[in-house]
C-alpha cells in the first residue's frame, strides 16, 4: 500500500509556493510549431515566499541551451527561490547574446522579487538557434509577478505556459505524512517530441548515457531536506522516470528537471524510513509526468512498455530497450497493430547488448499484467496465432517482454509508436515558417 495519495494544485500544493504563467508574445511567426494560437500563455513564474533547497538535473547533449548553462552555474550551492521559463524560444545555439538574456531573465525576476540573481533559475523551450526577444521578457517578467498565486489555476496556467507542442498540460501533486507532518510534492512538466532524455546532476555525460521539442519538469515540496539529500532522491528519481522515456530517440539542448524544497512543513531530518517515503512519492511524481509525455508525444497513438530481463549486465539491458523503443520499423508496426516480432529481435541483434538467438523469449501482455502471451520462444515461434498476437498489441498501451535469458540484468522503457501524423507534423512547410518545428 502506497504512502501517499494525489491532490489538487500541482506546484503550489506544497506551502509556500506561488505560480503565475501569461502571454508576453514569445512565440511569434518563426518560432516553431504552436506559433499560430493567439494569445497562449508562455512565460511563466514559480516562486517560493521562503529561500528553499534546490536540486536540478539536465541534458548531457554536448549542445546545451544558455538556461541550462545559466541553471548548473545557480545551482551549485544547492540554493534557490525561482524560476522563471519561456516557451517558443528555446535560446540555444545563441551564442554569448543568449547567455546575457538568460542571466538578464533571472536578474529581472531577481528585482521584481527582492531576490539574488543567482537564487533565480531559468527554463526555456522552443526553436533553436533564434535570438530572444528581450523587450517582450522584460514586459513579460515585470506583468507576470502581479498574477502570483497560490490558487491551483495559477499553477495551471503555468503549467500551460510551458507548452510548445504538448496538446495537455502536464500536472500532479501528492501527499503524505513524515514525522507525524503532513508534507506534500508538486510538478508540472511538458514535452511531446524531440524527447529521449538522458539527464546528469552538471549536465556531464555518464559513460552510460545514451546519445538521443524539449522536455521540462518543475517540482515543489514543502519538505525539509538538505540539499545533498534532495540531490541524490532527484537523481534517483528521474533515473527510473524522464531518464526511461522515448518518443523519438532524440535528446534535446534544454532538458531540464529542478526541484524546490521550502522546509515549510515543518518535518524533522529525515529517518531513513522517512527517506524511504520521500523517495517514493518523489519517484511517483517523476514517473507520472515522464509518462503523460509519452502519451502526449506527438502524433503518437500507442505507448509501449519495453522491459527487458535476463540481460547479461544493466548497460546491455538499457541498449537492448532502446534499439527496440527507437527503431522506426518495430515503431511503426506498433502504430499499424502488427506483432511482429521478426523486427524486434533484428533490432535486438544489432544493438551493443549481448546476444543469443536461441535464448530470446519475447512476449506481450495487458499494460501492468503478469500474463504473458509469448510470439517467441528460445528464438523460435510460439503456437500463439497471429490474430490472438494482434489482439494483444490492438490496445493503447500495452507491455511488451523481452527476456535474453544471459543474466540478471534488466531495464524498463516507456516508448511511442511512430505514425504519419509525426512525420506531417515535423516536417513542416517551408513556405510558411510558422509551421516549422524546433
Amino acid at each position: 500500500m502506497k504512502s501517499f495519495h494525489s491532490i489538487d494544485g500541482s506546484i503550489v500544493a506544497p506551502r509556500g509556493f506561488l505560480a503565475a504563467g501569461l502571454f508576453c508574445d514569445v512565440k511569434r511567426l518563426g518560432t516553431g510549431k504552436g506559433s499560430d494560437k493567439g494569445q497562449k500563455r508562455d512565460l511563466a513564474v514559480i516562486v517560493s515566499e521562503v529561500p528553499a533547497k534546490a536540486a536540478g538535473m539536465f541534458t548531457t547533449n554536448q549542445i546545451c541551451a544558455a538556461p541550462v548553462k545559466l541553471c548548473v552555474e545557480h545551482i551549485a550551492d544547492g540554493n534557490a527561490q525561482a524560476v522563471v521559463i519561456n516557451s517558443g524560444n528555446a535560446n540555444a545555439c545563441t551564442g554569448p547574446r543568449g547567455l546575457k538574456d538568460a542571466h538578464e531573465m533571472a536578474a529581472l525576476l531577481a528585482d521584481e522579487l527582492l531576490l539574488q540573481p543567482t537564487d533565480v533559475l531559468v527554463g526555456s523551450t522552443g526553436r533553436i538557434g533564434l535570438p530572444m526577444p528581450m523587450p517582450n521578457i522584460r514586459t513579460g517578467i515585470r506583468e507576470i509577478v502581479k498574477e502570483l498565486d497560490d490558487d491551483p489555476s495559477a499553477a495551471h496556467h503555468a503549467a500551460e505556459a510551458i507548452m510548445t507542442s504538448d496538446t495537455r498540460a502536464k500536472e500532479i501533486a501528492v501527499e503524505f505524512k513524515l514525522g507525524g507532518q503532513t508534507v506534500r510534492i508538486g510538478g508540472i512538466g511538458k514535452g511531446a517530441g524531440m524527447i529521449q532524455p538522458g539527464m546528469s546532476p552538471t549536465g556531464a555525460r555518464p559513460a552510460s548515457a545514451p546519445l538521443h521539442a524539449t522536455m521540462l519538469a518543475y517540482l515543489t515540496t514543502d519538505a525539509k531536506v538538505d540539499a545533498r539529500t534532495l540531490r541524490t532522491c532527484l537523481r534517483e528519481a528521474v533515473a527510473s522516470s524522464f531518464n526511461c522515456i522515448t518518443i523519438d530517440g532524440d535528446m534535446s539542448t534544454n532538458d531540464t528537471v529542478l526541484i524546490l524544497a521550502n522546509g515549510l512543513a515543518g518535518n524533522k531530518k529525515l529517518s531513513a524510513s522517512d527517506l524511504k517515503i520521500f523517495q517514493a512519492a518523489l519517484n511517483h511524481v517523476c514517473l507520472e509526468l515522464a509518462k503523460m509525455m509519452v502519451r502526449d508525444g506527438e502524433g503518437i497513438t500507442r505507448m509501449v512498455t519495453v522491459r527487458v530481463k535476463g540481460a547479461k549486465t544493466q548497460k546491455d539491458a538499457d541498449d537492448a530497450a532502446r534499439a527496440v523503443g527507437n527503431s522506426a520499423l518495430v515503431k511503426t508496426s506498433w502504430h499499424g497493430g502488427d506483432p511482429n516480432w521478426g523486427r524486434i529481435i533484428d533490432a535486438l541483434g544489432y544493438s551493443p547488448a549481448k546476444v543469443v538467438e536461441e535464448k530470446v523469449d519475447i512476449a506481450y501482455s495487458a499494460a501492468g499484467a503478469k500474463a504473458l502471451i509469448h510470439s517467441l520462444k528460445k528464438g523460435r515461434p510460439t503456437k500463439a496465432t497471429f490474430n490472438t498476437l494482434c489482439k494483444a498489441v490492438a490496445p493503447a498501451e500495452f507491455d511488451l517482454h523481452i527476456n535474453l535469458n544471459l543474466g540478471k540484468g534488466q531495464a524498463t522503457l516507456y516508448a511511442a509508436d511512430l505514425t504519419e501524423e509525426y512525420v506531417d507534423f515535423n516536417k513542416g512547410d517551408i513556405t510558411n515558417p510558422a509551421s516549422l518545428g524546433g
